[in-house]
């Protein structure tokens, strides 16, 4: 699929979709929160789409997050939807409000460790792995609810949810299954009852499949190519 770089005019149409999603099935639009992932987007067109109502923006890499926030500023809310490395850590506190994808104990650790030297609780989803691929990050199904419990006892920090990303496919019902099974392991999750967790956000869904993941009961969903078009040009950062 291709789309238009006409960023007020994708916007207007995402959110008719995401109306048409919620609607389908009974849920009130409100509890469906669109995140213009910004990955590779130059500033000027992150504000203007920041001027057609964008309130969440989702980077990738830590680095490019920082200097497009030190750009552009607070004025949305800024989410982690990429991968964390340990060694960027101690930068994510002064950027982002949510970390989608933190999925082990190691990584936990670090980012309350470096939370409570700053006295500061951060809030996190849980990134499971549903398909398998290696190339993906994500704790396994099967482990998730023991890495949940054990990150459960960390202080400084606090795990609101949980975020997947299935695999790529032309056809977005192939989506659906994981979708469903993200939304087994929130309940899973729920029946436990564990202190300081709560299953408030489901992070699932993009460009291609974002109304399957609404229909299954996404609360965020990332959307970038189908806001921005196809990028043309990565930006140069220093790593």
């Amino acid at each position: 699929m291709s789309y238009k770089a006409d960023i007020a005019e994708n916007l207007e149409r995402i959110r008719d979709r995401i109306r048409s999603a919620t609607e389908r099935i009974g849920r009130d639009t409100q509890e469906v929160k669109l995140v213009a992932v910004t990955k590779s987007v130059e500033p000027s067109r992150i504000k203007e789409a920041i001027s057609y109502g964008v309130k969440i923006c989702g980077e990738n890499r830590v680095q490019e997050a920082k200097e497009k926030i030190e750009e552009i500023g607070h004025s949305v809310s800024w989410h982690l939807v990429g991968h964390l490395q340990g060694n960027k850590v101690k930068y994510i506190f002064d950027l982002f409000d949510l970390i989608h994808s933190v999925d082990t104990l190691p990584l936990a650790r670090e980012i309350s460790k470096s939370a409570q030297k700053r006295g500061r609780t951060i809030d996190i989803l849980i990134q499971i792995n549903l398909s398998g691929e290696g190339s993906k990050h994500g704790v396994k199904g099967e482990k998730t609810l023991d890495l949940i419990k054990e990150i459960s006892l960390l202080q400084n920090i606090s795990i609101r949810g949980l975020m997947t990303i299935p695999p790529l496919s032309e056809d977005p019902e192939d989506s659906r299954i994981y979708y469903r099974e993200l939304m087994d392991k929130k309940r899973e999750i729920e029946r436990e009852v564990i202190e300081g967790v709560v299953m408030k956000e489901i992070s699932m869904g993009m460009s291609s499949d974002f109304e399957v993941a609404i229909e299954e009961g996404a609360t965020l969903v990332r959307v970038g190519t189908a806001i921005f078009g196809e990028r043309q040009n990565k930006i140069k950062i220093k790593d």
